[in-house]
């Protein structure tokens, strides 16, 4: 879109008094369940619904704008991310490897041989894992990839609309839903490829060694997690606080 067209859909909005909202898309955390259904309604009342890929970052919403993005423990996420490009994709995408996700692919079968590998004795061993966490898409990238720094994100604060988290999917959809004032009846999809979910039968279990590694791998992306879980739970307390006066 010519910048001219977006300063007159700008306008436009405006006068019909309504926000932007902008979807942000982290691998694995739901995020192509979500957009399948939002994509079929983006605009309500109040508000334009953005839908953008998963290139785009915090940085790239115009400061005023509202965010929306959903979140999953960083560990079922790397489990996560590990079959899905193992499997490249498929069957709702293609993306195929790149060459030093084909040598990380050949040589760790599971999850869980990647994540015990990462502290291994075995100097060369340790650095082939090493290697593959940093070179495996969506493995690879940290929740940092999208908004930055904790300075930043917080300086954000006002911007975030709704975080939603991957455990609890269907109830948080809900209630975004609801504060976009969606229809009642929009579902999430059921069918595993639309919602490019991994096939159930996968081996999911981690031992000890390997959810210690991992612990430690992402110990950045838990500082991630706790950072929402306090806005939450600070707006929850706020808004608890309103009704209590209103009351």
């Amino acid at each position: 879109m010519s910048r001219i067209k977006q300063l007159a859909s700008r306008v436009i909005e405006r006068l019909q008094n309504k926000q932007r909202v902008h979807f942000l898309h982290i691998g694995k955390t739901g995020g192509t369940a979500v957009r399948h259904a939002l994509r079929e309604h983006p605009s309500t009342r109040r508000f334009i619904i953005l839908l953008h890929p998963h290139e785009v970052k915090l940085r790239d919403v115009p400061v005023g704008e509202g965010v929306i993005f959903f979140v999953r423990d960083p560990i079922t996420r790397f489990v996560s991310a590990f079959y899905s490009r193992q499997r490249q994709g498929q069957p709702r995408y293609f993306s195929p490897w790149v060459p030093a996700e084909k040598e990380a692919f050949e040589h760790f079968a599971t999850p869980n041989q990647l994540a015990v590998a990462l502290g291994s004795s075995d100097d060369a061993e340790r650095a082939r894992a090493e290697k593959a966490m940093r070179n495996i898409s969506v493995v690879k990238d940290s929740y940092w990839t999208w908004f930055e720094s904790a300075e930043y994100f917080e300086s954000r604060l006002a911007d975030i609309f709704f975080v939603g988290f991957q455990e609890r999917l269907t109830d948080d959809f809900e209630a975004v839903k609801e504060q976009l004032g969606l229809p009642a009846d929009m579902k999430l999809p059921a069918d595993d490829v639309q919602a490019h979910r991994n096939p159930a039968h996968l081996d999911r279990k981690l031992d000890d060694r390997a959810v210690s590694n991992l612990n430690e791998w992402y110990k950045d992306d838990f500082k991630f997690i706790r950072l929402c879980e306090s806005l939450i739970e600070h707006r929850r307390s706020a808004d608890s606080t309103t009704r209590r006066r209103a009351g």
